[in-house]
């Protein structure tokens, strides 16, 4: 049996030749760096998703954060649970329907937006509450790539209210408490995180980070299979 990656792949062989000549680019420009093995395919698509090199050193693991994600992505029917819908848009249905995964986010939801004007407050704070009081966080793969008040309600939901998703991707960007959204995640111990540390980050990385974890966790199962 072929332990060749199939649904996390291009899917054609132009495709793929180019983006996997473009992977050992970057493994020989980046050289040496400190991640494991296991984190460095994560940093390297998150690297080819925008030709930006200092991902390499600003992008930092929780120990557990990948094979928690993995083994999230493995048991099946894992949720997807982002900030903004441009998250859901990027990631590729083909490969969350190989693993019974589904993407969900209110930011744009009626009530989102009518408890947010009522409670001065942003409505992806009010997102993150409502993902909660649906019981979508828990056992989730968190994608946080927008808004820093989502990563910052969401660091509290797991403090105060008992949320646990099985991963934290967070990287929200900006210039408003983004860096500190994302100090306040990696002082987490309770659930694992991925995060990019300072004003960097955004929905395009997090699509890389999950997809890369995708890829990952295919090679596991068809390795499991051989």
């Amino acid at each position: 049996m072929s332990t060749v990656n199939t649904v996390t792949e291009q899917l054609t062989r132009a495709g793929q030749a180019i983006e996997h000549d473009s992977f050992a680019i970057i493994d020989a420009e980046a050289g040496p760096h400190r991640y494991t093995p296991a984190q460095w395919p994560i940093v390297r698509r998150m690297i080819h998703a925008n030709a930006d090199f200092e991902f390499n050193g600003l992008t930092d693991f929780h120990p557990d954060a990948v094979e928690a994600g993995l083994q999230a992505m493995l048991r099946g029917g894992a949720p997807v649970v982002a900030d903004v819908e441009m998250i859901c848009s990027g990631l590729s249905r083909p490969r969350l329907a190989h693993f019974g995964m589904t993407t969900h986010q209110f930011i744009s939801d009626a009530d989102v937006i009518a408890r947010a004007q009522a409670e001065d407050s942003t409505r992806a704070v009010q997102a993150m509450r409502k993902a909660h009081r649906l019981g979508r966080l828990e056992g989730a793969i968190v994608g946080i790539g927008n808004a820093p008040t989502a990563l910052i309600e969401l660091v509290r939901l797991i403090r105060e209210a008992g949320a646990r998703p099985a991963l934290v991707v967070g990287m929200p960007v900006g210039f408003v408490s983004a860096a500190e959204s994302k100090d306040l995640m990696a002082g987490l111990t309770e659930v694992p995180w991925i995060v990019i540390r300072g004003r960097k980050g955004g929905s395009t990385l997090v699509v890389a980070a999950v997809h890369a974890l995708l890829s990952l966790a295919e090679a596991r199962q068809k390795a499991a299979s051989a």
